[in-house]
């Protein structure tokens, strides 16, 4: 058993006193290989300690006693649509809802108060009337590994909020929390590669909003991609 000791920076915030989502999952999932799905049990709190307790098939994160997330190997069957260009996923951004409404402005990943070199900045808006969104990424030096390549919970990062932005519009009074997202990464992205993100809705069961979402390369090669759950919650829940 493998244990790790950490806490999650103001940078890595989704909502205001949690950790996003995205973040979160990639790092309880970063020291198991393969597919891997997480469960996230509460919200990841804050410039708190935590204790990341890893094996070779699952992981475990806790604040003192209370179970955070969990994670374990798993198979994902999903097929992506085609990619579009980055010329077509600059233009989808144009229509990204979060600029007009957005109930976390300061999400690392797709909060429009953001700046460059801070928060990912990715803005997915429609692609071409269909109900497939997506966004153009160049992701920054500061999200690099010791080879300059995006770090793996970065990535995850990235497949989180496009995927919750495809499940959207939400009826009045509900709000939407990830509940689980399991992720296949397939390849490697360096920091200052242009690349393409895209969700798409997968379906509705009860109070759970199903999504896909992928990061690609400019030149359409797959990089990951990740099927999320999210679940319906009073809107009150944020206040």
């Amino acid at each position: 058993m493998h244990v790790e000791l950490f806490e999650i920076s103001e940078r890595f915030r989704g909502p205001p006193k949690s950790g996003n989502g995205g973040y979160v999952c990639g790092r309880i999932a970063k020291n198991l290989q393969g597919t891997v799905s997480v469960r996230l049990k509460a919200p990841p709190p804050l410039n708190a300690p935590l204790r990341l307790e890893s094996s070779e098939e699952e992981a475990r994160l806790f604040q003192d006693a209370t179970l955070v997330g969990e994670a374990k190997r798993s198979e994902l069957e999903l097929q992506p649509p085609p990619s579009p260009s980055f010329e077509q996923a600059e233009e989808s951004a144009h229509s990204y809802l979060g600029f007009k409404k957005h109930a976390f402005p300061g999400c690392f990943v797709c909060g429009p108060d953001r700046k460059s070199a801070d928060g990912l900045r990715i803005f997915p808006g429609s692609l071409g009337g269909t109900a497939t969104l997506a966004a153009p990424w160049t992701p920054d030096a500061s999200l690099a590994d010791e080879c300059g390549n995006v770090r793996s919970e970065f990535v995850w990062s990235a497949l989180d909020c496009t995927g919750g932005f495809a499940v959207l519009p939400l009826p009045d009074g509900v709000a939407i929390v990830l509940g689980e997202l399991c992720t296949s990464i397939v390849g490697t992205v360096g920091c200052g590669e242009r690349c393409v993100v895209m969700g798409w809705p997968l379906g509705v069961q009860g109070r759970k909003r199903l999504a896909g979402s992928a990061v690609c390369t400019a030149s359409g090669r797959l990089v990951a991609k990740a099927r999320a759950t999210w679940i319906e919650v009073p809107l009150s829940t944020w206040n």
